[in-house]
């Protein structure tokens, strides 16, 4: 009967939206984003990247699977509110151990229910992704449009130190039956690639994929010191997805052009941004940002198009243009010539790099997926193939 309770959601340009207690019942703020993707809630709601956003599912039936420990991508959820149009009640799959609802009591997550969603994602799509306020507490349209305005922006504010771990440890599960074909480095003791993985908010199956592929992972706060990361003697280095805003972090950055040409780079993400300040670039915010397991991209090596998953707010600036430049376009770095491997075919953003000189490349997007295609898997043998010729 909790979900049947009003609720009200408004948003700092003062729209507002009503519909029904979803959740755990109370009042939260954060900036509202959309999520295209049509299954893969339980991940989403446990990717630590959402940390201070309150996510809209353009689905509109939410839930109908419920919740099982095998899919978590992290160890709670981050998110600010969830918005849905319906939320099952019942959840229907062998796997099942929870309903939704019940989940996001647990984790003290608020949520609305019952509100046109594909309305509110063509406003957030014309007027841009901007701070809101769901409240179950207090349904004062007014009062609602100001705590929104109120709420602090994601612009400038460090969330990775929210959400990475305090210390590092040791990452062996792989993808058990769902790891289709793995490397043949997969479960041999000797001649395993160690890994230093910086965890920005990594998820779970970006640590899975890597032991598929043959590696020995470590995974260290994101404060570590390039000096610190290169004392575990580690073959190769991964910069993890994560949340806010790459310019937020400099400590990171600075640990990052510390380790170029030390040894392997790869990054996804946030890891990815923050590579591309390490080497000069800049990054700047979307207009809503990219969130969905359907987005095509385009590899300037291949010349062939990748559906991915991307959950990201902020991009690279490539030169001087927020856009990809033309294929094969290089721009000079103190690391040496940088390229853009992959463009968004969307609005033409960059979703890759990669160095000439050195050993590093990087992806916006998200090639472990969950949820998602798996257009992209390729990338997790790259990086091992790159630790493999840098041994040589």
């Amino acid at each position: 009967m909790e979900q049947m309770k009003p609720a009200i959601l408004a948003l700092a340009d003062g729209t507002v939206f009503k519909g029904t207690a979803f959740g755990a019942t109370g009042e939260t703020t954060g900036e509202v984003v959309f999520n295209t993707a049509m299954s893969g809630y339980q991940e989403i709601v446990t990717d630590p990247s959402y940390r201070g956003q309150m996510v809209t599912m353009t689905y509109p039936h939410i839930g109908n699977y419920g919740i099982n420990p095998e899919d978590m991508e992290s160890r709670q959820s981050w998110l600010a509110g969830f918005i849905v149009k319906e939320a099952c009640r019942i959840s229907s799959n062998w796997r099942s151990r929870q309903c939704l609802q019940e989940y996001l009591a647990s984790q003290d997550i608020v949520g609305i229910q019952g509100i046109d969603t594909r309305a509110l994602t063509t406003h957030l799509r014309d007027h841009g992704s901007q701070q809101g306020c769901i409240s179950h507490l207090d349904l004062g349209a007014d009062r609602a449009v100001q705590k929104a305005r109120q709420a602090p922006s994601i612009i400038g504010r460090d969330l990775v130190r929210e959400v990475t771990c305090s210390t590092a440890y040791r990452w062996t599960e792989d993808s058990g039956v769902w790891g289709g074909n793995a490397s043949s480095w997969r479960g041999k003791s000797e001649g395993r690639f160690k890994v230093v993985a910086f965890d920005f908010g990594i998820k779970y199956n970006i640590l899975r994929r890597l032991v598929d592929e043959g590696c020995d992972v470590t995974v260290v706060p994101a404060s570590t010191t390039a000096d610190a990361a290169l004392a575990l003697n580690p073959d190769g280095i991964f910069l993890s997805n994560g949340p806010g805003d790459p310019e937020a972090v400099p400590y990171a950055v600075e640990a990052v052009a510390e380790l170029l040409g030390e040894r392997p780079i790869f990054g996804i993400c946030l890891g990815h941004q923050i590579l591309g300040l390490a080497i000069g670039l800049q990054t700047y915010k979307l207009k809503f940002g990219h969130h969905g397991g359907n987005h095509p991209v385009l590899n300037f090596e291949t010349n062939r198009v990748e559906i991915t998953t991307q959950n990201h707010n902020f991009a690279v600036r490539a030169g001087s243009e927020e856009m990809a430049p033309a294929k094969g376009e290089a721009w000079p770095t103190p690391y040496g010539p940088v390229q853009v491997s992959h463009a968004s075919l969307n609005d033409d953003a960059v979703e890759g790099l990669r160095c000439l000189d050195i050993p590093m490349f990087s992806v916006q997007y998200h090639p472990e997926a969950s949820p998602g295609p798996h257009d992209a898997a390729y990338l997790f043998k790259r990086f091992t193939d790159m630790m493999h010729k840098a041994r040589a």
